[in-house]
């Protein structure tokens, strides 16, 4: 099964998920789902990702098995749009 967090990005976008935190290196990542809002309009209608969607979604790669493990988020993950997302924005996602 291909999994695709893009339309965990679309419900995130829409639905106050819990926040959290995890460190990376020198930096810490909030783990905040609403950062991912650029990517809505991608996901819901299919139109190319800006560069926005795809820095922020790079910027939340360390959140993101979270998300998709998340059941308000994970039956959203496997769509046409949101592959597209992902590959045009250079995204692999991450083995959870």
């Amino acid at each position: 099964m291909k999994i695709n967090v893009f339309w965990i990005i679309a419900l995130v976008a829409v639905v106050v998920a819990p926040r959290g935190e995890v460190t990376m290196a020198a930096e810490t990542v909030t783990c905040d789902p609403e950062e991912l809002s650029p990517c809505l309009e991608a996901i819901t209608i299919g139109t190319p990702p800006s560069k926005d969607c795809c820095d922020k979604l790079t910027e939340q790669m360390p959140c993101l098995c979270g998300y998709i493990k998340d059941p308000n988020f994970g039956k959203f993950i496997n769509t046409p749009n949101a592959e597209k997302v992902q590959k045009s924005c250079g995204i692999s996602l991450p083995k959870c």
